[in-house]
Protein backbone atom coordinates (compact mmCIF):
# COMPACT_ATOMS: atom_id res chain seq x y z
CA UNK A 1 0.00 0.00 0.00
CA UNK A 2 2.85 2.38 0.91
CA UNK A 3 4.61 1.59 -2.34
CA UNK A 4 1.46 2.39 -4.28
CA UNK A 5 1.10 5.75 -2.55
CA UNK A 6 4.73 6.74 -3.17
CA UNK A 7 4.45 5.78 -6.84
CA UNK A 8 1.20 7.72 -7.15
CA UNK A 9 2.73 10.80 -5.50
CA UNK A 10 5.78 10.61 -7.73
CA UNK A 11 3.67 10.30 -10.86
CA UNK A 12 1.41 13.20 -9.84
CA UNK A 13 4.41 15.42 -9.06
CA UNK A 14 5.96 14.62 -12.44
CA UNK A 15 2.73 15.44 -14.31
CA UNK A 16 2.38 18.72 -12.38
CA UNK A 17 5.72 20.03 -13.70
CA UNK A 18 4.13 21.23 -16.93
CA UNK A 19 1.50 23.31 -15.09
CA UNK A 20 2.83 26.53 -13.58
CA UNK A 21 -0.19 27.24 -11.37
CA UNK A 22 -0.13 23.74 -9.88
CA UNK A 23 3.62 23.95 -9.30
CA UNK A 24 3.27 27.21 -7.37
CA UNK A 25 0.38 25.74 -5.37
CA UNK A 26 2.46 22.68 -4.45
CA UNK A 27 5.41 24.81 -3.37
CA UNK A 28 3.20 27.02 -1.18
CA UNK A 29 1.36 24.01 0.30
CA UNK A 30 4.64 22.24 1.19
CA UNK A 31 6.80 25.30 1.82
CA UNK A 32 8.54 23.98 5.00
CA UNK A 33 9.46 20.74 3.22
CA UNK A 34 10.66 22.51 0.08
CA UNK A 35 12.82 24.96 2.02
CA UNK A 36 14.71 22.17 3.77
CA UNK A 37 15.00 19.95 0.69
CA UNK A 38 16.14 22.82 -1.52
CA UNK A 39 18.88 23.69 0.97
CA UNK A 40 20.07 20.05 0.89
CA UNK A 41 19.86 20.11 -2.89
CA UNK A 42 22.11 23.19 -3.08
CA UNK A 43 24.70 21.48 -0.89
CA UNK A 44 24.70 18.32 -2.99
CA UNK A 45 24.48 20.20 -6.27
CA UNK A 46 28.21 21.03 -6.19
CA UNK A 47 29.71 18.76 -8.83
CA UNK A 48 33.52 18.99 -9.13
CA UNK A 49 33.56 17.01 -12.39
CA UNK A 50 31.20 19.47 -14.04
CA UNK A 51 33.16 22.46 -12.75
CA UNK A 52 36.37 21.01 -14.14
CA UNK A 53 34.83 20.40 -17.57
CA UNK A 54 33.28 23.86 -17.56
CA UNK A 55 36.60 25.56 -16.78
CA UNK A 56 38.43 23.58 -19.46
CA UNK A 57 35.92 24.59 -22.12
CA UNK A 58 36.05 28.23 -21.02
CA UNK A 59 39.83 28.23 -21.35
CA UNK A 60 39.52 26.64 -24.78
CA UNK A 61 37.03 29.23 -26.01
CA UNK A 62 39.06 32.12 -24.58
CA UNK A 63 41.63 31.58 -27.32
CA UNK A 64 42.11 34.98 -29.00
CA UNK A 65 42.59 33.49 -32.43
CA UNK A 66 39.20 31.74 -32.31
CA UNK A 67 37.46 34.91 -31.06
CA UNK A 68 39.10 36.97 -33.81
CA UNK A 69 37.92 34.48 -36.42
CA UNK A 70 34.32 34.64 -35.16
CA UNK A 71 34.51 38.42 -34.99
CA UNK A 72 35.78 38.63 -38.58
CA UNK A 73 33.01 36.33 -39.82
CA UNK A 74 30.30 38.41 -38.13
CA UNK A 75 31.75 41.65 -39.46
CA UNK A 76 31.71 40.25 -43.02
CA UNK A 77 28.08 39.17 -42.60
CA UNK A 78 27.01 42.57 -41.24
CA UNK A 79 28.84 44.46 -44.01
CA UNK A 80 27.14 42.36 -46.68
CA UNK A 81 23.80 42.96 -44.99
CA UNK A 82 24.46 46.73 -44.92
CA UNK A 83 25.36 46.74 -48.59
CA UNK A 84 22.39 44.62 -49.65
CA UNK A 85 19.78 46.61 -47.71
CA UNK A 86 21.62 49.93 -48.21
CA UNK A 87 21.52 50.67 -44.49
CA UNK A 88 23.17 53.72 -42.97
CA UNK A 89 25.31 51.89 -40.38
CA UNK A 90 28.84 52.96 -39.40
CA UNK A 91 31.84 50.60 -39.12
CA UNK A 92 32.00 51.27 -35.38
CA UNK A 93 28.40 50.08 -34.89
CA UNK A 94 29.12 46.99 -36.97
CA UNK A 95 32.12 46.07 -34.79
CA UNK A 96 30.09 46.61 -31.58
CA UNK A 97 27.32 44.31 -32.83
CA UNK A 98 29.91 41.73 -33.89
CA UNK A 99 31.48 41.74 -30.39
CA UNK A 100 28.06 41.12 -28.79
CA UNK A 101 27.41 38.23 -31.16
CA UNK A 102 30.81 36.72 -30.30
CA UNK A 103 30.04 36.83 -26.56
CA UNK A 104 26.63 35.23 -27.08
CA UNK A 105 28.19 32.50 -29.19
CA UNK A 106 30.77 31.81 -26.49
CA UNK A 107 28.03 31.31 -23.88
CA UNK A 108 26.06 29.00 -26.18
CA UNK A 109 29.19 26.98 -27.04
CA UNK A 110 30.15 26.64 -23.36
CA UNK A 111 26.70 25.31 -22.43
CA UNK A 112 26.47 22.99 -25.44
CA UNK A 113 29.97 21.51 -25.17
CA UNK A 114 29.65 21.05 -21.40
CA UNK A 115 26.34 19.18 -21.69
CA UNK A 116 27.65 17.06 -24.59
CA UNK A 117 30.76 16.07 -22.65
CA UNK A 118 28.79 15.18 -19.52
CA UNK A 119 26.22 13.18 -21.47
CA UNK A 120 28.94 11.24 -23.31
CA UNK A 121 30.49 10.29 -19.97
CA UNK A 122 27.16 9.42 -18.32
CA UNK A 123 27.11 12.46 -16.03
CA UNK A 124 23.63 14.00 -15.99
CA UNK A 125 22.57 17.36 -14.68
CA UNK A 126 19.90 17.01 -11.97
CA UNK A 127 17.34 19.76 -11.48
CA UNK A 128 15.54 20.39 -8.21
CA UNK A 129 12.30 18.97 -9.59
CA UNK A 130 14.01 15.72 -10.60
CA UNK A 131 15.80 15.56 -7.25
CA UNK A 132 12.57 16.06 -5.26
CA UNK A 133 10.76 13.58 -7.47
CA UNK A 134 13.41 10.94 -6.71
CA UNK A 135 12.92 11.53 -2.97
CA UNK A 136 9.21 10.76 -3.30
CA UNK A 137 10.15 7.15 -4.11
CA UNK A 138 11.26 6.66 -0.49
CA UNK A 139 8.70 5.61 2.08
CA UNK A 140 10.94 6.95 4.85
CA UNK A 141 11.02 10.39 3.24
CA UNK A 142 7.23 10.34 3.05
CA UNK A 143 6.92 9.45 6.73
CA UNK A 144 9.43 12.09 7.86
CA UNK A 145 7.76 14.87 5.88
CA UNK A 146 4.14 13.75 6.28
CA UNK A 147 3.18 16.26 8.99
CA UNK A 148 4.67 19.46 7.47
CA UNK A 149 3.76 18.38 3.93
CA UNK A 150 0.31 16.92 4.51
CA UNK A 151 -1.40 19.67 2.48
CA UNK A 152 1.01 19.21 -0.44
CA UNK A 153 0.54 15.44 -0.45
CA UNK A 154 -3.23 15.88 -0.30
CA UNK A 155 -3.06 18.07 -3.42
CA UNK A 156 -0.87 15.50 -5.18
CA UNK A 157 -3.36 12.74 -4.39
CA UNK A 158 -6.18 15.00 -5.56
CA UNK A 159 -4.62 15.76 -8.95
CA UNK A 160 -3.83 12.08 -9.46
CA UNK A 161 -7.55 11.53 -10.07
CA UNK A 162 -8.73 13.31 -13.27
CA UNK A 163 -12.35 13.66 -12.11
CA UNK A 164 -11.38 15.06 -8.70
CA UNK A 165 -9.03 17.49 -10.45
CA UNK A 166 -11.85 18.53 -12.76
CA UNK A 167 -14.16 19.19 -9.80
CA UNK A 168 -11.44 21.04 -7.86
CA UNK A 169 -10.76 23.33 -10.81
CA UNK A 170 -14.45 24.16 -11.07
CA UNK A 171 -14.59 24.87 -7.32
CA UNK A 172 -11.66 27.28 -7.59
CA UNK A 173 -13.34 29.01 -10.52
CA UNK A 174 -16.55 29.31 -8.50
CA UNK A 175 -14.70 30.89 -5.57
CA UNK A 176 -13.08 33.43 -7.92
CA UNK A 177 -16.47 34.23 -9.46
CA UNK A 178 -18.04 34.78 -6.02
CA UNK A 179 -15.20 37.10 -4.99
CA UNK A 180 -15.58 39.01 -8.27
CA UNK A 181 -19.34 39.35 -7.75
CA UNK A 182 -18.80 40.62 -4.21
CA UNK A 183 -16.26 43.24 -5.32
CA UNK A 184 -18.46 44.38 -8.22
CA UNK A 185 -21.63 44.69 -6.12
CA UNK A 186 -19.84 46.54 -3.34
CA UNK A 187 -18.22 48.94 -5.81
CA UNK A 188 -21.57 49.74 -7.43
CA UNK A 189 -23.14 50.38 -4.03
CA UNK A 190 -20.15 52.48 -2.93
CA UNK A 191 -20.35 54.82 -5.92
CA UNK A 192 -24.14 54.94 -5.77
CA UNK A 193 -25.53 58.49 -5.39
CA UNK A 194 -27.84 57.30 -2.62
CA UNK A 195 -26.85 58.28 0.92
CA UNK A 196 -27.88 55.62 3.48
CA UNK A 197 -27.69 58.05 6.42
CA UNK A 198 -29.90 60.68 4.78
CA UNK A 199 -32.43 58.11 3.52
CA UNK A 200 -32.82 56.40 6.89
CA UNK A 201 -32.59 59.38 9.26
CA UNK A 202 -34.68 61.62 7.03
CA UNK A 203 -34.27 65.15 5.72
CA UNK A 204 -34.52 66.65 9.21
CA UNK A 205 -31.37 64.86 10.40
CA UNK A 206 -28.54 67.11 11.54
CA UNK A 207 -24.97 66.81 10.30
CA UNK A 208 -23.90 65.46 13.69
CA UNK A 209 -26.48 62.67 13.46
CA UNK A 210 -25.37 61.78 9.92
CA UNK A 211 -21.72 61.72 11.02
CA UNK A 212 -22.56 59.50 14.01
CA UNK A 213 -24.52 57.14 11.74
CA UNK A 214 -21.61 56.84 9.30
CA UNK A 215 -19.15 56.17 12.13
CA UNK A 216 -21.45 53.56 13.65
CA UNK A 217 -21.70 51.57 10.41
CA UNK A 218 -18.14 52.20 9.17
CA UNK A 219 -19.25 54.34 6.23
CA UNK A 220 -16.59 56.94 7.08
CA UNK A 221 -13.79 54.47 6.27
CA UNK A 222 -11.96 54.35 2.97
CA UNK A 223 -13.14 52.25 0.03
CA UNK A 224 -10.51 49.56 0.59
CA UNK A 225 -11.24 49.26 4.32
CA UNK A 226 -14.97 48.92 3.71
CA UNK A 227 -14.39 46.40 0.92
CA UNK A 228 -12.10 44.32 3.14
CA UNK A 229 -14.64 44.34 5.98
CA UNK A 230 -17.40 43.27 3.57
CA UNK A 231 -15.36 40.41 2.10
CA UNK A 232 -14.24 39.27 5.55
CA UNK A 233 -17.84 39.27 6.75
CA UNK A 234 -18.97 37.16 3.79
CA UNK A 235 -16.14 34.66 4.30
CA UNK A 236 -16.86 34.30 8.03
CA UNK A 237 -20.68 34.40 7.64
CA UNK A 238 -20.69 37.49 9.84
CA UNK A 239 -22.64 40.00 7.77
CA UNK A 240 -23.32 42.41 10.61
CA UNK A 241 -26.54 44.36 11.05
CA UNK A 242 -28.61 46.09 8.40
CA UNK A 243 -28.74 49.87 8.33
CA UNK A 244 -32.54 49.93 8.45
CA UNK A 245 -34.11 48.11 11.39
CA UNK A 246 -30.76 47.02 12.84
CA UNK A 247 -31.62 43.38 12.08
CA UNK A 248 -29.00 40.66 11.82
CA UNK A 249 -28.42 40.20 8.08
CA UNK A 250 -27.30 36.57 8.28
CA UNK A 251 -30.42 35.62 10.24
CA UNK A 252 -32.68 37.48 7.80
CA UNK A 253 -31.12 35.76 4.81
CA UNK A 254 -31.31 32.38 6.55
CA UNK A 255 -35.06 32.92 7.02
CA UNK A 256 -35.82 34.32 3.55
CA UNK A 257 -33.47 32.51 1.19
CA UNK A 258 -34.91 28.98 1.71
CA UNK A 259 -38.35 30.25 0.63
CA UNK A 260 -37.05 31.57 -2.71
CA UNK A 261 -34.82 28.51 -3.21
CA UNK A 262 -37.71 26.12 -2.55
CA UNK A 263 -40.00 27.86 -5.05
CA UNK A 264 -37.21 27.97 -7.64
CA UNK A 265 -36.41 24.26 -7.20
CA UNK A 266 -40.05 23.22 -7.55
CA UNK A 267 -40.32 25.44 -10.62
CA UNK A 268 -37.32 23.70 -12.19
CA UNK A 269 -38.71 20.26 -11.37
CA UNK A 270 -42.07 21.22 -12.90
CA UNK A 271 -40.34 22.61 -15.99
CA UNK A 272 -38.20 19.51 -16.52
CA UNK A 273 -41.10 17.09 -16.04
CA UNK A 274 -43.25 18.95 -18.57
CA UNK A 275 -40.74 20.40 -21.02
CA UNK A 276 -38.51 17.38 -21.73
CA UNK A 277 -41.37 15.10 -22.95
CA UNK A 278 -42.92 18.00 -24.88
CA UNK A 279 -39.63 18.76 -26.60
CA UNK A 280 -39.09 15.09 -27.49
CA UNK A 281 -42.62 14.74 -28.90
CA UNK A 282 -42.24 17.91 -30.98
CA UNK A 283 -38.84 16.81 -32.34
CA UNK A 284 -40.03 13.32 -33.28
CA UNK A 285 -43.08 14.79 -35.08
CA UNK A 286 -41.69 17.95 -36.70
CA UNK A 287 -44.08 20.28 -38.53
CA UNK A 288 -47.10 18.33 -37.30
CA UNK A 289 -50.17 19.76 -35.62
CA UNK A 290 -48.83 18.55 -32.27
CA UNK A 291 -45.48 20.25 -32.88
CA UNK A 292 -47.08 23.55 -33.88
CA UNK A 293 -49.45 23.44 -30.90
CA UNK A 294 -46.69 22.79 -28.36
CA UNK A 295 -44.39 25.46 -29.78
CA UNK A 296 -47.23 28.00 -29.95
CA UNK A 297 -48.03 27.39 -26.28
CA UNK A 298 -44.32 27.67 -25.46
CA UNK A 299 -44.14 31.00 -27.29
CA UNK A 300 -47.10 32.27 -25.26
CA UNK A 301 -45.35 31.11 -22.07
CA UNK A 302 -42.24 33.08 -23.00
CA UNK A 303 -44.26 36.18 -23.82
CA UNK A 304 -46.39 36.44 -20.67
CA UNK A 305 -44.93 38.78 -17.99
CA UNK A 306 -44.69 37.18 -14.56
CA UNK A 307 -46.57 39.92 -12.74
CA UNK A 308 -49.50 39.83 -15.19
CA UNK A 309 -49.73 36.05 -15.08
CA UNK A 310 -49.66 36.15 -11.28
CA UNK A 311 -52.45 38.70 -11.11
CA UNK A 312 -54.60 36.69 -13.57
CA UNK A 313 -54.05 33.54 -11.48
CA UNK A 314 -55.07 35.36 -8.29
CA UNK A 315 -58.15 36.83 -9.98
CA UNK A 316 -59.35 33.48 -11.31
CA UNK A 317 -58.14 30.75 -8.94
CA UNK A 318 -58.33 32.72 -5.70
CA UNK A 319 -61.05 35.34 -6.02
CA UNK A 320 -63.50 33.77 -8.51
CA UNK A 321 -63.01 30.02 -7.97
CA UNK A 322 -61.63 30.18 -4.44
CA UNK A 323 -59.43 27.13 -5.12
CA UNK A 324 -56.05 28.47 -3.99
CA UNK A 325 -54.93 31.10 -1.45
CA UNK A 326 -53.99 34.46 -2.99
CA UNK A 327 -50.90 34.99 -0.82
CA UNK A 328 -48.12 32.67 0.25
CA UNK A 329 -48.18 31.08 3.68
CA UNK A 330 -45.46 28.68 4.89
CA UNK A 331 -48.03 26.59 6.73
CA UNK A 332 -50.24 26.14 3.66
CA UNK A 333 -48.62 24.05 0.92
CA UNK A 334 -51.38 24.93 -1.56
CA UNK A 335 -50.21 28.55 -1.47
CA UNK A 336 -46.99 27.50 -3.24
CA UNK A 337 -48.73 26.16 -6.36
CA UNK A 338 -49.42 29.47 -8.11
CA UNK A 339 -45.96 31.02 -7.44
CA UNK A 340 -44.26 27.83 -8.69
CA UNK A 341 -46.35 27.77 -11.88
CA UNK A 342 -45.86 31.48 -12.55
CA UNK A 343 -42.10 31.34 -11.97
CA UNK A 344 -41.70 28.11 -13.94
CA UNK A 345 -43.81 29.01 -16.99
CA UNK A 346 -41.06 30.82 -18.91
CA UNK A 347 -38.52 28.17 -17.86
CA UNK A 348 -40.77 25.38 -19.13
CA UNK A 349 -41.21 27.11 -22.48
CA UNK A 350 -37.46 27.74 -22.86
CA UNK A 351 -36.50 24.16 -22.03
CA UNK A 352 -39.14 22.72 -24.37
CA UNK A 353 -37.94 24.83 -27.30
CA UNK A 354 -34.30 24.05 -26.58
CA UNK A 355 -35.01 20.31 -26.25
CA UNK A 356 -36.84 20.30 -29.58
CA UNK A 357 -34.13 22.17 -31.50
CA UNK A 358 -31.30 20.18 -29.91
CA UNK A 359 -32.94 16.82 -30.59
CA UNK A 360 -33.77 17.79 -34.18
CA UNK A 361 -30.11 18.63 -34.74
CA UNK A 362 -28.90 15.38 -33.16
CA UNK A 363 -31.32 13.20 -35.14
CA UNK A 364 -29.72 14.30 -38.43
CA UNK A 365 -26.14 13.64 -37.30
CA UNK A 366 -24.11 11.02 -39.19
CA UNK A 367 -23.78 8.63 -36.25
CA UNK A 368 -27.57 8.56 -35.80
CA UNK A 369 -28.04 7.77 -39.50
CA UNK A 370 -25.41 5.03 -39.17
CA UNK A 371 -27.19 3.58 -36.13
CA UNK A 372 -30.45 3.41 -38.06
CA UNK A 373 -28.65 1.82 -41.01
CA UNK A 374 -27.33 -0.91 -38.71
CA UNK A 375 -30.88 -1.92 -37.89
CA UNK A 376 -31.65 -0.11 -34.66
CA UNK A 377 -35.31 0.72 -34.20
CA UNK A 378 -36.45 4.32 -33.97
CA UNK A 379 -37.04 4.08 -30.23
CA UNK A 380 -33.64 2.47 -29.61
CA UNK A 381 -31.92 5.13 -31.68
CA UNK A 382 -33.84 7.87 -29.89
CA UNK A 383 -33.32 6.81 -26.28
CA UNK A 384 -29.91 5.18 -26.56
CA UNK A 385 -28.11 7.74 -28.73
CA UNK A 386 -30.13 10.89 -29.38
CA UNK A 387 -31.79 12.00 -26.13
CA UNK A 388 -28.64 11.77 -23.98
CA UNK A 389 -26.62 13.93 -26.37
CA UNK A 390 -29.49 16.37 -26.86
CA UNK A 391 -29.69 16.92 -23.09
CA UNK A 392 -26.24 18.57 -22.94
CA UNK A 393 -27.31 22.04 -24.18
CA UNK A 394 -30.61 21.66 -22.30
CA UNK A 395 -28.73 21.24 -19.02
CA UNK A 396 -26.80 24.41 -19.81
CA UNK A 397 -30.05 26.33 -20.32
CA UNK A 398 -31.48 24.96 -17.07
CA UNK A 399 -28.43 26.14 -15.13
CA UNK A 400 -28.48 29.62 -16.63
CA UNK A 401 -32.24 30.10 -16.19
CA UNK A 402 -32.13 28.80 -12.63
CA UNK A 403 -29.77 31.62 -11.74
CA UNK A 404 -32.12 34.07 -13.40
CA UNK A 405 -35.03 32.66 -11.41
CA UNK A 406 -33.25 33.23 -8.10
CA UNK A 407 -32.33 36.78 -9.00
CA UNK A 408 -35.56 37.63 -10.80
CA UNK A 409 -38.03 36.10 -8.37
CA UNK A 410 -38.66 39.49 -6.77
CA UNK A 411 -41.61 40.30 -9.05
CA UNK A 412 -43.34 36.99 -8.36
CA UNK A 413 -42.64 37.36 -4.64
CA UNK A 414 -44.17 40.82 -4.59
CA UNK A 415 -47.31 39.64 -6.39
CA UNK A 416 -47.90 36.76 -3.98
CA UNK A 417 -46.60 38.60 -0.89
CA UNK A 418 -43.73 36.16 -0.41
CA UNK A 419 -41.04 37.25 2.01
CA UNK A 420 -38.16 35.82 -0.04
CA UNK A 421 -34.64 36.90 -0.84
CA UNK A 422 -35.64 38.61 -4.09
CA UNK A 423 -38.12 41.03 -2.53
CA UNK A 424 -35.72 41.49 0.41
CA UNK A 425 -32.95 42.75 -1.89
CA UNK A 426 -35.36 45.00 -3.80
CA UNK A 427 -36.62 46.58 -0.57
CA UNK A 428 -33.06 47.25 0.60
CA UNK A 429 -31.52 48.55 -2.62
CA UNK A 430 -32.94 52.07 -2.58
CA UNK A 431 -31.46 52.93 0.81
CA UNK A 432 -28.92 51.39 -0.07
CA UNK A 433 -28.56 48.92 2.79
CA UNK A 434 -25.09 47.68 1.87
CA UNK A 435 -24.76 44.70 4.31
CA UNK A 436 -28.21 43.35 3.40
CA UNK A 437 -27.72 43.71 -0.37
CA UNK A 438 -24.19 42.29 -0.25
CA UNK A 439 -25.34 39.29 1.75
CA UNK A 440 -28.35 38.57 -0.45
CA UNK A 441 -26.56 38.95 -3.79
CA UNK A 442 -23.44 37.05 -2.78
CA UNK A 443 -25.32 34.09 -1.35
CA UNK A 444 -27.43 33.93 -4.50
CA UNK A 445 -24.13 33.89 -6.41
CA UNK A 446 -22.90 31.04 -4.21
CA UNK A 447 -26.04 29.03 -4.94
CA UNK A 448 -25.73 29.67 -8.69
CA UNK A 449 -22.06 28.65 -8.59
CA UNK A 450 -22.94 25.40 -6.85
CA UNK A 451 -25.64 24.72 -9.45
CA UNK A 452 -23.15 25.36 -12.26
CA UNK A 453 -20.67 23.05 -10.55
CA UNK A 454 -23.33 20.33 -10.50
CA UNK A 455 -23.99 20.96 -14.20
CA UNK A 456 -20.27 20.68 -15.01
CA UNK A 457 -20.19 17.34 -13.20
CA UNK A 458 -23.23 16.18 -15.19
CA UNK A 459 -21.38 17.18 -18.36
CA UNK A 460 -18.60 14.77 -17.45
CA UNK A 461 -21.10 11.91 -17.22
CA UNK A 462 -23.23 12.81 -20.24
CA UNK A 463 -20.61 13.94 -22.76
CA UNK A 464 -17.98 11.31 -23.68
CA UNK A 465 -15.84 14.03 -25.28
CA UNK A 466 -15.45 15.77 -21.92
CA UNK A 467 -14.68 12.46 -20.21
CA UNK A 468 -11.98 11.79 -22.80
CA UNK A 469 -10.40 15.22 -22.26
CA UNK A 470 -10.48 14.75 -18.49
CA UNK A 471 -8.74 11.37 -18.72
CA UNK A 472 -6.13 12.73 -21.11
CA UNK A 473 -5.32 15.81 -19.00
Amino acid sequence: MAYTITSLLQKSYKEAQGKTVVQVLLVLAGLPVHLVIYFIYLIRKKDQTRDTVLNDIRVELSDKQLSDQWHSDYVDQLVRKRTFFQENVSDKEIHEVAEKLVEERKKEEITRRTDDHLNQNGIQRTTYSVYFQSLLESRHFLLYTLLPGVLMYSILLLISNPFLTYIAERLIQSVLVIIGVAILVFTILYISPFDPASNILGESATQEQITAFNQLHGLDLSYWQQLWNALKGIATFDLGSSFAGNEDVATSIANKFPVTLTIALFSVIMAVIIAIPVGILSATRPNSFLDYSFMFIALIGLSIPNFWQGLIFILNFSIKLNWLPATYSPSNHLSMIMPVVVLGTALTASIARMMRSSLLEIIHEDYIITARAKGLSKSQMLWKHAVGNAMIPVITVIGLLFGGMLGGAAVTEKVFNIRGIGSYIVDKQFIPDIPAIMGGVVYIAITISLVNLLIDILYAFLDPRIRSKINQS
